[in-house]
């Protein structure tokens, strides 16, 4: 096999993502490649995807390799680190078989070409380790619950907004599994129940995408575009428990204020807690993450503020993670049967109704009778 393309590179997959073009080959420093990456890598139509690192350790099964693979991206993996200063930035380079190459032909690193076949290896292997995976994941879930209790018990300080939640629904959007097809499935709803809209960090972009402004953001900042910071909506700092706050300073640079929470957790906790605490009679999450897989590929080793969360505002969650695929409609010999008598009544009753259309059938008719009688 030979590719041939434009090189982007990058350690950070989330900041390479925005330089990549249809036809480009990515070039990252992923370790154990998660969906969420994986989707963004296919929705820029790249050729192919050189990993320094594994694509999957099998520590866990990683669904993002098996996700690229299946839409024909070709994957190189472990090509090593060295790869990342080898290839340079809009350099044209090619992959013939393992070898990745400039255009004069000189090698400028290795790797494996992977198989669907070697992918779904590698995820049987995988699946054999959860249950010993799940043990630990479970022990670091219950220590840190105990330490962050405090988090739902009103030790965590909000902001007041601008932003009215008291009494409405709240819609809050995370960059996870399917959020885009499920925030689109929500469309109708959004438009008749008019709910508060909060996009965490690249979720309100999705927002965005779907001709909805975020009403408030709340996250670290490092994933959202500009333009969306600069759309007008409220924007909330997730900081570190002792105040830090890295995104503000994005934020500020962009002529922007905001207001910043100190808590420990994720940010899409820190906004299901927003919405709960400023009296939303119903929280709507979508593309939030909520499984062992989610955290593992987020490089968590637990969940205790998400436990810890949901234990709090469960009672007005509701979770529309998939509903995308709950109901999806296809058309049938029915309903073309249907279309076509709605489309035969009005042209009865125009026959029916219309003297001029009558007499031009019956003149019709009588040819006929005069053919057949000949």
């Amino acid at each position: 096999m030979r590719i041939q393309g434009t090189a982007r590179v990058d350690r950070k997959t989330k900041e390479l993502i925005k330089r990549l073009r249809p036809g480009d080959i990515a070039v990252i420093d992923h370790c154990d490649l998660d969906e969420v990456a994986a989707e963004s890598l296919l929705e820029a139509k790249i050729k192919a995807v050189i990993n320094a690192q594994p694509f999957s350790t099998g520590r866990y099964p990683n669904l993002g390799p098996q996700l690229l693979a299946k839409y024909g991206v070709l994957l190189v993996d472990n090509a090593g680190p060295e790869v990342l200063d080898n290839i340079k930035e809009g350099e044209q380079i090619r992959i013939v078989g393992n070898r990745i190459e400039n255009l004069s032909g000189e090698l400028l690193a290795e790797g494996t070409v992977l198989t669907e076949a070697m992918i779904r290896r590698q995820m049987a292997k995988a699946q054999s380790n959860l249950i010993s995976l799940a043990e630990d994941f479970i022990d670091n879930t219950l220590e840190f619950a105990q330490r962050e209790k405090g988090f739902i018990l009103g030790e965590v300080e909000f902001p007041p907004l601008e932003t009215t939640m008291m009494g409405r629904h709240v819609v809050v959007v995370v960059r996870g599994h399917n959020y885009r097809a499920d925030l689109s499935a929500l469309r109708s709803y959004i438009s008749e129940v008019k709910p508060v809209l909060i996009g965490v960090d690249g979720g309100a972009d999705a927002l965005l995408e779907l001709g909805r402004r975020p009403d408030i953001i709340v996250g670290d900042m490092d994933s959202v575009s500009d333009a969306t910071l600069q759309s007008g909506a409220e924007i909330v700092v997730h900081a570190y428990p002792d105040g830090r706050a890295p995104g503000l300073r994005r934020v500020q640079e962009l002529g922007l204020t905001a207001k910043t929470v100190a808590a420990p957790g994720t940010s899409e906790d820190i906004a299901l807690l927003l919405a709960y605490e400023a009296g939303a009679s119903l929280i709507v999450a979508v593309g939030t993450h909520s499984s062992m897989i989610d955290f593992l590929e987020k490089g968590r080793p637990g969940m205790a503020s998400t436990f810890l969360v949901r234990l709090k505002v469960g009672s007005v969650l509701v979770d529309a993670r998939g509903v995308s695929e709950l109901y999806k409609t296809r058309p049938g010999h029915r309903h073309l049967l249907q279309v076509l008598i709605a489309a035969a009544l009005p042209l009865a009753l125009l026959i029916m109704l219309s003297s001029p259309v009558r007499q031009v059938l019956r003149l019709i008719l009588l040819q006929v009778r005069l053919a057949w009688r000949w």
